[in-house]
């Protein structure tokens, strides 16, 4: 989900400065070149001003405001801190405060910087939307959402506080609210990005790709997803291609990737030319195996040669899918047999039904909204012990990364092997994975690559599901082996593991009764 970037609250008012000190209109000639964008000239004036009065309080805010503004927050958490040590009265030095300890992944002292805002301006309409996305970070929906409207009852117009409204109300379940509510902010601001990209998703969410597809291309205008990059070709749109060659790049994480890459072989088997298909390391052993002539690189500094592009997830919109048009899902991804055939004799000792394991994403906590998702889908090892019950079942860690240090201590009673050292990337994990019988996963990348493999996988899913598991469904369009175990309300993980410790009891009692 975009979330509104925080607004700077810049104010025009001396703070605790030395009149006489310094040409008072100066600063007023820095404040007109931070209004207009001219950083650089604005943030020589303030030194300026400060070299002649180091006690100038709105010097101090403004320059912390120019480093928030490009992403130096540490240096924007000194230089407001100095103002607020000057005059500690001043609303927006806290909100901007805030504003630098959110961004530094601190939502809980960022609460407290917005708290003290309101408490010298409690009709502060910022602070108090600024407070609501602090506390979703924190998990605190419902107060997220009355900090919320109590901000819209200040300011009823404003479309970053629909947004962010709409964000904690998809957490929340309340989809058709959510909806309205980016609706509301695209009104009142028709090229706000964030609100169009969240508008895509909660429509993708409900099913309704053609719909969704056009609004979730604004994700590309967004902080959060623009493409990191300026490609110099045009962007493809799906004309034949009478022969120029596509480069398709990825983005966004590892799963987005594995979960659409089959459409880049749809691509290269009917657009008329050469199609290059760029993904991450990671990624290019396993995505050597695609059907299709279609060549396979990793992403560097240096593009490919190409003459149009398309990111990667833009091609279900370009080839105008729908829920009730997509294919049949089947395997697209493979390794060859002798990876597998490797692995199975490893575990050929191991008795009972082979059932891999992953408990954990991601984790990013420089960007708190993000580590809020991860929270919310992550568990530990440890949750996952009511499986150990399941009688007949060997476990397989493909946990990676930090998380992945908990196979060292497992649940009692549960026999879990690791491997996860010997898996250097997609591939390595995808031939062990075809050694099992099973694989249980929370919603992350390993997820996406058992489904793309052909092989059973149940899905431990949040209650606030990511759109492309679909709202009132424990099936999946795009994955045919895949069985999803959503919580029945926010946080809920010993309903949805007491449920697949018994269909994994019936799963291995079934395979035994087979053999």
């Amino acid at each position: 989900m975009a979330q509104a970037r925080r607004s700077n609250g810049m104010v025009t008012s001396r703070g605790a400065s030395s009149p006489g000190v310094f040409n008072p209109g100066l600063f007023d000639q820095g404040l007109a070149h931070h209004r207009a964008g001219r950083l650089a000239e604005a943030e020589e004036i303030y030194r300026r001003i400060l070299t002649a009065d180091g006690r100038h309080a709105d010097a101090w805010h403004l320059l912390g405001v120019i480093a928030f503004e490009r992403g130096r927050n540490e240096a924007a958490l000194n230089f407001i801190g100095n103002a607020i040590r000057l005059d500690d009265r001043q609303p927006a030095y806290y909100n901007n405060f805030g504003n630098a300890l959110f961004e530094l992944g601190h939502p809980a002292e960022a609460e407290s910087a917005y708290s003290a805002a309101l408490a010298l301006d409690p009709h502060y309409a910022e602070a108090c939307s600024n407070r609501g996305n602090a506390l979703r970070a924190l998990g605190r929906l419902e107060d997220s959402e009355a900090a919320y409207r109590a901000s819209l009852r200040r300011r009823p117009n404003q479309p970053e506080t629909h947004n962010n409204l709409g964000n904690t109300l998809q957490i929340m379940g309340r989809e058709a609210e959510a909806e309205a509510c980016f609706r509301k902010a695209v009104r009142l601001r028709p090229d706000y990005a964030d609100a169009h990209s969240n508008l895509g998703h909660a429509l993708l969410l409900r099913g309704r790709f053609a719909e969704a597809w056009p609004e979730y291309e604004w994700r590309l205008r967004t902080r959060q997803t623009a493409l990191s990059r300026k490609l110099p070709t045009p962007r493809w749109t799906g004309a034949p291609l009478e022969g120029r060659t596509l480069l398709i790049h990825a983005e966004q994480g590892l799963g987005d990737n594995l979960q659409f890459c089959r459409y880049a072989t749809e691509v290269a088997a009917s657009a008329g030319g050469p199609v290059v298909l760029e993904v991450q390391a990671p990624l290019v052993r396993l995505m050597a195996s695609l059907a299709g002539d279609m060549r396979v690189v990793g992403r560097s500094d240096v593009l490919p040669d190409h003459d149009l592009h398309c990111p990667l997830l833009s091609l279900p919109g370009v080839l105008g899918l729908t829920l009730e048009t997509l294919p049949p899902p089947a395997p697209y991804l493979s390794v060859a047999p002798e990876l597998v055939a490797a692995w199975t004799q490893r575990l050929s000792g191991r008795p009972g039904l082979k059932v891999g394991l992953v408990w954990a994403g991601g984790s990013r906590p420089d960007q708190p909204m993000v580590e809020a998702i991860d929270r919310r889908r992550s568990i530990t090892l440890q949750t996952m012990a009511p499986l150990a019950q399941a009688p007949g079942v060997c476990f397989v860690s493909l946990q990676k990364d930090g998380p992945g240090q908990q196979a060292r201590t497992p649940p009692a009673g549960m026999a879990l092997a690791d491997f996860t050292e010997e898996m250097g990337d997609f591939l390595d994990t995808a031939a062990l994975i075809g050694a099992l019988d099973l694989v249980i996963s929370v919603d992350t990348a390993v997820a996406h690559l058992a489904g793309a493999l052909g092989k059973p996988v149940w899905l431990l899913n949040r209650f606030d599901t990511c759109w492309r598991w679909l709202k009132d469904r424990d099936d999946s369009p795009w994955y045919a082996g895949l069985r999803q175990f959503r919580q029945p309300a926010p946080g809920d993980w010993g309903a949805v593991m007491q449920a697949v410790a018994a269909a994994l009891t019936s799963e291995a009692a079934g395979r035994r009764l087979a053999a």
